[in-house]
C-alpha cells in the first residue's frame, strides 16, 4: 500500500484588491490564487504554509470574505471570480483543513470583482462587470444551504463596482457603501422597498479600490467611520452619526460662507432609515502615499481603532488619531523606502502592495506584492518594533515547468511569470517546513522549461531563442547550507554573486566587494540608477529563516555563465543527461528545418553537430534514459523518437527507432522506466491515453495503453516499489492518478487518484 500526503503548497496571490480576507475566529488566510482559493494560518508556529486549496471556479478569483452568517452557524468562505460565479466553501467537521463547495451562486452576467458581509447577519452583496450589485439571503436547511436573491441594483451610468462595504445602521436596516470606476461612493440604506439609493460622497479625483467600514466604539448607538482609498492616493474617511433631524446643517452654510476647496468639503448628507435619520459627513482626508491605494482595512483593539492602507508605492501605512489634537496621522510604515518603488519598477522590485490584512488584534499584518508572496510583520512589544516573519510564495501565473535536484534536496519550477524558484526543506527551530530559498532567475520573457545539470547548475528556456544556463552562487550555497543542510562539494569555485541591470536580461557575474569599492569611486549622477536586482553574501548571510520577499527578489540570483544559440523560434524543451555531460534541446516549429533537436556539451559548451532530426512539428518532450543510453522525444506531430547514444564516442547520438502515429492527437509528455525493468517508456497525450512502450518491440503497437478522463500532460515513474512500477499521471482538469503496474507484465494493477486540495 502507497500512501500519499501533501507536503507542500506554493501558490502566489492574485493580484486584485479584494481577492484575500482574514478571519479573527479561526486565525486562517484565505486568498485567491488563479482559479483557486488558497487557505493559509499566517502565525502557525510550524510555518506549514499554505494547507488547502479550494478547486471548482473555472477562471480567476477576484474576491474572498470570510462569512459568519449566525453566531451558531459554521463559518463560511465565499469567493467570486471571473466565470459570473459565487462559491460557498465549508470545512469538513471532522477534518478541519478539507473544506468542500456548499452553494454555488449565478446570476451575475460578467465578472464577480466585490463581496460584502455582516457578522452575524445571513445578508451577502456581490459586485459584478455586468454593472450590477446583487442582495443574497443565505439559508441553512437540514440537508445544506440556501441561497435567494433579494435585490438587484443597476448601477449608474459607466460605473462598475470595485469595492463593496456592508454594515449595520440601526435594528434590522442596512447601509451598504458602494465604489468604483467613478470618483464618488454611493450609500444605499434599508428602506420599505429594500436598499435605496439616498447618497452620493464626492471628493475623490480618481477611481475607488477599496471600501472599510466599522463601529467608532461600542456604544448602541456609536457612530460609523467609512473609509475610502483611491487611486487618487487619498483616503477619505467618513462619520455616519445618528440624528434627531433637529440639527441644522451648520458646517454647510460654513463652508459655503468660507468658500473651501470641493477637495475638503463638508457637505453633510442625510440618510433615512424606517425610523432614525443619520447624517454624512466628510471627516478626514489622508495623506501620505505616493502612487494608488488599493486596500484600507479597520482594526478595533481596547476600544481603540486604527486604519492599514496599502498602496502600489510599495507600502503599508498605519493611521490613528492623535491623542492630543484628534488629528488622523500615519504612525507607522512598513515596506520598501527607497528610489525603487511603485507598480511599474524594474525587474526584481516590489511593484506595489495589493492588499493590507490585520491580523491577531492588530499585532501582526499582512501584505500581498506583485510577485504574488505575501509578507508578514508582527509586533515585537520588548523592541517596540515591527519585525519580519515568515511569509509565503508561489508562482502568479501558470508553472510550465519543474525539475528535481539530482540528489532530491531542491525543487525547481519555472512558469509564465517570468521566473524561476528554488524551493527546499527548512530544518530549523525544531520543526520541518517547505519555502521558497532562492529565485534564481528573474526574466524579461516567459519561461517554459527547465533542468538541472549536475550538482550546482540549472539550463532554463523561454519565449526567446536561446537557452541560459546558470551557477550557484557562494552566498545561496551558504544559505542553503546552513538552513537546509546541503553540503556542496566545490563551494570555493563558486562565483561570488550576481546583478541584472535594469533593463537587462542576463544575470552577470559580481564581486561584491569590489563593487562597493567602485560605487564609492563613481560620481552620483541623476542618471546613476542601482541595478535592479543583486545577490550579495551580506544580504542573506546569517539569517536564521527563509528569505523574506526582499531578498529572494534582490539577492538571491545565480549568475548567468553561458548562452546557447542555435535555435530559429522560441525554446519549447530542454533536458540535461543524468551524469550532467549533454543537454538536448528544441524549439517551437512548424517545419522541418526547425523540429530539430540540438545537442550541447557541457564541458566546453560546444554544439553536437548535426542536429537529431525525426519530427515534423514541435517537439514537446525530451528524457534522457536512467543510464543516458537513451534519448527519448515526443511532439506535436503525435510520434515520438529514440537516439541511442554512441558507446565508444559519447558525443554522438543516431537514431534508434521512432513510431509515426503512435497516439491519435498530439503527445504531451514521455518519461523512461528505471533501467533495471528494460527499456520501457511511456509517453502521453492530448487523445487522453498514457501508453507504455518496450523498445526491443517497437514494431509493434503500445504493450499496454492506459485510458484517462482528460488530455495527460505530464507523466513520470518512481523507482520500483518490490515487484512494481509507480506512474503518476495528471491531466488538464488538474487531477493525478498513480498507477501501480507489474514490473513483468507491465498491466496495470490498481489505480488511485490524489484528492484535490
Amino acid at each position: 500500500m502507497i500512501n500519499f500526503q501533501t507536503e507542500y503548497i506554493a501558490a502566489g496571490g492574485n493580484r486584485h484588491p479584494a481577492a484575500a480576507d482574514w478571519d479573527s475566529t479561526t486565525g486562517l488566510l484565505a486568498y485567491g490564487s488563479d482559479r483557486n482559493v488558497a487557505i493559509w494560518d499566517p502565525l502557525n508556529k510550524h510555518h506549514e504554509g499554505v494547507f488547502a486549496l479550494l478547486s471548482g471556479h473555472s477562471d480567476d478569483v477576484n474576491a474572498v470574505k470570510f462569512f459568519h452568517p449566525a453566531k451558531d452557524w459554521p463559518v463560511l468562505i465565499i469567493s467570486g471570480s471571473v466565470d459570473q460565479t459565487i462559491r460557498l466553501w465549508q470545512a469538513d467537521r471532522m477534518q478541519d483543513k478539507v473544506y468542500s463547495t456548499v452553494g454555488i451562486i449565478e446570476g451575475h452576467a460578467s465578472s464577480i470583482n466585490c463581496l460584502a458581509v455582516v457578522r452575524g447577519r445571513e445578508i451577502l452583496a456581490s459586485g459584478g462587470a455586468d454593472a450590477t450589485i446583487k442582495i443574497w439571503k443565505v439559508d441553512r436547511l437540514n440537508h445544506g444551504w440556501e441561497i435567494s436573491i433579494l435585490q438587484t441594483i443597476q448601477t449608474s451610468p459607466n460605473f462598475l463596482p470595485l469595492a463593496l462595504a456592508l454594515s449595520v445602521l440601526d435594528k434590522d436596516n442596512l447601509l451598504l457603501a458602494a465604489a468604483g470606476t467613478k470618483a464618488n461612493v454611493y450609500i444605499y440604506v434599508t428602506s420599505q422597498n429594500g436598499l435605496t439609493h439616498q447618497a452620493t460622497l464626492s471628493g475623490h479625483e480618481g477611481w475607488i479600490r477599496s471600501l472599510a467600514i466599522t463601529v467608532e466604539n461600542d456604544d448602541a448607538d456609536g457612530d460609523l467611520l467609512l473609509a475610502s482609498a483611491s487611486q487618487d492616493k487619498y483616503i477619505r474617511l467618513w462619520r455616519i452619526h445618528k440624528t434627531d433631524g433637529s440639527i441644522q446643517d451648520r458646517d454647510q452654510q460654513l463652508n459655503e460662507s468660507l468658500n473651501f476647496e470641493s477637495l475638503l468639503s463638508n457637505q453633510t448628507h442625510k440618510v433615512r432609515t424606517v425610523s432614525n435619520l443619520f447624517s454624512l459627513t466628510f471627516e478626514a482626508l489622508l495623506l501620505g502615499h505616493d502612487d494608488w491605494i488599493y486596500t484600507v482595512a479597520w482594526q478595533r483593539n481596547a476600544g481603540k481603532i486604527r486604519l492599514l492602507s496599502a498602496s502600489a508605492d510599495s507600502s503599508l501605512a498605519m493611521w490613528d488619531t492623535d491623542i492630543e489634537s484628534g488629528v488622523w496621522v500615519c504612525n507607522t510604515r512598513l515596506g520598501e523606502i527607497n528610489a525603487q518603488k511603485g507598480s511599474t519598477t524594474a525587474t526584481g522590485s516590489m511593484g506595489g502592495f495589493w492588499v493590507g490584512l490585520w491580523l491577531n488584534d492588530g499585532q501582526s499584518v499582512v501584505s500581498l506584492g506583485r510577485t504574488g508572496s505575501w509578507r508578514l510583520w508582527n509586533y515585537d512589544r520588548d523592541h517596540q518594533s515591527w519585525v519580519h516573519g515568515v511569509g509565503i510564495s508561489g508562482h502568479t501565473k501558470s508553472v510550465m515547468d519543474i525539475a528535481w535536484a539530482r540528489n532530491g534536496s531542491y525543487l525547481l519550477s519555472t512558469g509564465s511569470d517570468q521566473t524561476t524558484r528554488l524551493h527546499a526543506e527548512w530544518i530549523g527551530e525544531g520543526q520541518r517546513s517547505w519555502h521558497e530559498f532562492v529565485r534564481p532567475q528573474i526574466h524579461g520573457y516567459d519561461l517554459n522549461c527547465i533542468d538541472t545539470v549536475g550538482e550546482l547548475r540549472f539550463v532554463s528556456g523561454a519565449d526567446e531563442k536561446l537557452l541560459r544556463v546558470f551557477d550557484e552562487p557562494k552566498g545561496t550555497a551558504e544559505l542553503l547550507r546552513r538552513l537546509c543542510g546541503f553540503q556542496t562539494a566545490s563551494e570555493q569555485e563558486l562565483p561570488v554573486a550576481a546583478n541584472v541591470p535594469v533593463l537587462g536580461l542576463s544575470n552577470k557575474a559580481i564581486d561584491p566587494e569590489a563593487e562597493k569599492l567602485s560605487d564609492q569611486k563613481r560620481p552620483l549622477t541623476e542618471d546613476s540608477s542601482p541595478p535592479a536586482a543583486t545577490s550579495t553574501n551580506v544580504a542573506i548571510q546569517d539569517k536564521p529563516r527563509p528569505p523574506i520577499e526582499d531578498d529572494l527578489a534582490r539577492h538571491t540570483l545565480w549568475p548567468e555563465s553561458e548562452k546557447l544559440y542555435g535555435h530559429g523560434y522560441e525554446i519549447s524543451a530542454v533536458a540535461s543527461s543524468h551524469d550532467g555531460s549533454v543537454i538536448a534541446t528544441a524549439c517551437k516549429a512548424s517545419s522541418l528545418d526547425h523540429a530539430v533537436i540540438r545537442l550541447f556539451e557541457t564541458r566546453d559548451w560546444r554544439a553536437l553537430r548535426p542536429p537529431l532530426t525525426a519530427h515534423s512539428l514541435t517537439v514537446t518532450s525530451l528524457r534522457f534514459s536512467s543510464n543516458d543510453r537513451y534519448l527519448l522525444s515526443t511532439g506535436r506531430d503525435r510520434q515520438w523518437a529514440v537516439f541511442e547514444r554512441d558507446e565508444i564516442d559519447r558525443s554522438v547520438f543516431y537514431l534508434k527507432a521512432k513510431k509515426p502515429k503512435a497516439h491519435s492527437r498530439m503527445i504531451l509528455s514521455a518519461c523512461w522506466a528505471p533501467s533495471t525493468v528494460g527499456r520501457i517508456f511511456i509517453t502521453a497525450g492530448r487523445d487522453k491515453t498514457c501508453k507504455i512502450w518496450d523498445l526491443a518491440k517497437t514494431d509493434k503497437e503500445a504493450t499496454v495503453t492506459i485510458t484517462a478522463s482528460a488530455p495527460v500532460t505530464a507523466v513520470d515513474v518512481l523507482h520500483p516499489l518490490e515487484s512494481m512500477l509507480v506512474l503518476a499521471a495528471a491531466d488538464e482538469d488538474g487531477d493525478v492518478t498513480i498507477y501501480r503496474i507489474g514490473k513483468l507484465t507491465l498491466t496495470v494493477n490498481s489505480s488511485h487518484k490524489l484528492e484535490k486540495l
